[in-house]
């Protein structure tokens, strides 16, 4: 992947985020969405090959647009200043846990397992963990995930959800409104020849967290 090449036309976007500089730069916009677009359709197979959930899925079904919404909020930028493309079953809208990938200048990362997701999801998800804890906090202490990861978010509510008891050995980890987690990338990492391998071996240690998650809700 060409990661100067979307650094640099991020960078002059954020600092010249109107419709008239976008209009006029839209060919190098188009030049670094294809060269995203391009990365993300070599991911999916790679991933394919230990999580078959995503085989078949398209780069366009997991990136996120450049647009934001602005319709119901004062002063937010009209584009985006990252390239976003998360990587799940059924393609980025479909509220599976899945692998995402950020690229933004000074602010690149890797993450997955599934972000605010519905409150009947949540649910089924937290009576996963309440059902299984053991199984859970085992993928969380693996090896392979603590070299990538360190925790959830820390968006939590300060209660015991309503029907799990108080005194459960792992109530604090029913709390979360979000598993998610979180690993920095940095710039010599995104414009390394061994770009795709890291990602990778990141994602798989990340799978079995995304299959826990998944089994929860998806039938």
């Amino acid at each position: 992947m060409k990661a100067s090449l979307i650094l640099s036309f991020l960078k002059d976007l954020a600092k010249n985020n109107n419709k008239d500089w976008f209009h006029e730069n839209k060919p190098r916009y188009e030049e670094a969405r294809k060269e995203f677009e391009s990365f993300v359709n070599t991911l999916i197979p790679e991933i394919a090959k230990f999580d078959k959930e995503i085989s078949g899925l398209t780069a366009k079904e997991c990136m996120f647009r450049i647009y934001n919404d602005v319709r119901f909020a004062k002063n937010k930028p009209l584009y985006k200043t990252n390239f976003g493309g998360f990587i799940a079953k059924g393609g980025k809208n479909r509220g599976h846990a899945g692998y995402y990938f950020h690229i933004e200048p000074g602010n690149c990362f890797l993450a997955g397992g599934i972000y605010m997701p519905q409150s009947d999801t949540l649910k089924a998800i937290r009576k996963e963990i309440y059902y299984n804890y053991k199984e859970f906090m085992g993928i969380l202490s693996d090896k392979a995930f603590k070299t990538y990861f360190h925790e959830l978010g820390d968006d939590k509510t300060s209660r015991v959800p309503t029907d799990f008891p108080k005194d459960f050995e792992g109530a604090e980890m029913l709390k979360y409104k979000s598993y998610s987690v979180f690993c920095p990338l940095a710039g010599e990492q995104l414009l390394s020849d061994k770009l795709n391998t890291h990602i990778i071996s990141v994602y798989k240690a990340l799978m079995p967290l995304n299959k826990f998650l998944n089994r929860s809700f998806i039938q």
